[in-house]
């Protein structure tokens, strides 16, 4: 009797990427290495690094590479940051030259041990950016909760980026496995507090899905955000960065995610993206002019 061992489950069909060819992978890899900068593409293991690199373009990640907080999903490396550089917003803006950027996105670790947060680096950064950059260039942030510091906030927000992106991440009653350090509310009112700071700066928000949530469960994320003054909403598949981290509960299919841009829309969502490979930052740009 031959008794047949059991197939290890993969990912399903509709997640799995081709490398592209050619393009300015190697180019962009080796322009950010000398500039010493950080990117969340390489630090959090996206998987559409290969893409925006090839496309020339990539996701700026300042304040360092060790993050004060050890969320289960994510794949930046927790620890003991360095003190912050100073010169750094000063590389992002020449990299984003050399890139030729039109749009460039922002990102950081969470840095609790700063009183501001860090706040007044993604200002310093922006305006690096703005005064570099010819043709009125755009500048999307994704920013920490700043552990609900307004003084903060309204630093980031005054310094005039163009969108302002800070991700829910999931379901409130998911948040003590992923996300044990954060808080699901005062997220929600980071997000109506930019428009209490500045009603004409569009505010973004992000959801990963397939760590045990239920639909309903989602659809009411969906219209908190929205009746929190969210403006722009993407969707995307949560995908094991490693063993270490939690496991992925359920794979959505490209049709479910089809369902849940509807639902979106029907909450009231102008500007959705949903999609197995959305991320906050993925084609910015297009969502942004959308």
């Amino acid at each position: 009797m031959i008794i047949q061992k059991k197939r290890k489950s993969s990912k399903p069909s509709w997640l799995k990427k081709s490398l592209p060819k050619g393009g300015d992978y190697q180019r962009v890899r080796g322009l950010l290495s000398k500039a010493r900068l950080h990117t969340v593409c390489q630090e959090a293991n996206c998987p559409n690094m290969f893409e925006c690199f090839s496309k020339n373009t990539s996701t700026f990640m300042i304040l360092g590479s060790e993050c004060t907080r050890n969320c289960r999903f994510c794949n930046v490396i927790p620890g003991s940051p360095l003190p912050v550089d100073s010169d750094e917003p000063m590389r992002v803006a020449k990299a984003a030259l050399d890139l030729n950027l039109k749009y460039v996105v922002v990102t950081s670790v969470t840095r609790d041990d700063l009183e501001d947060g860090g706040a007044s680096h993604f200002a310093d950064t922006i305006k690096a950016i703005k005064a570099a950059l010819p043709d009125d260039p755009k500048v999307e942030v994704l920013i920490p909760d700043f552990q609900g510091n307004i003084e903060a906030l309204k630093i980031v927000v005054c310094a005039k980026p163009d969108v302002l992106n800070h991700n829910i991440e999931t379901i409130p009653s998911l948040y003590p496995s992923v996300r044990p350090e954060a808080n699901y509310q005062q997220s929600l009112d980071l997000l109506q507090n930019v428009h209490t700071i500045d009603d004409s700066m569009p505010v973004k928000s992000g959801i990963m899905v397939g760590l045990g949530e239920t639909m309903e469960e989602l659809e009411q994320t969906m219209a908190d955000l929205f009746n929190h003054g969210c403006d722009i909403l993407t969707l995307g598949q949560y995908l094991q960065p490693t063993k270490a981290h939690l496991k992925v509960e359920k794979y959505y299919s490209p049709d479910v995610f089809k369902a849940l841009e509807k639902k979106a829309r029907c909450i009231g969502f102008e500007r959705v993206a949903a999609g197995p490979f959305v991320r906050s930052s993925y084609n910015a740009q297009d969502l942004f002019g959308s």
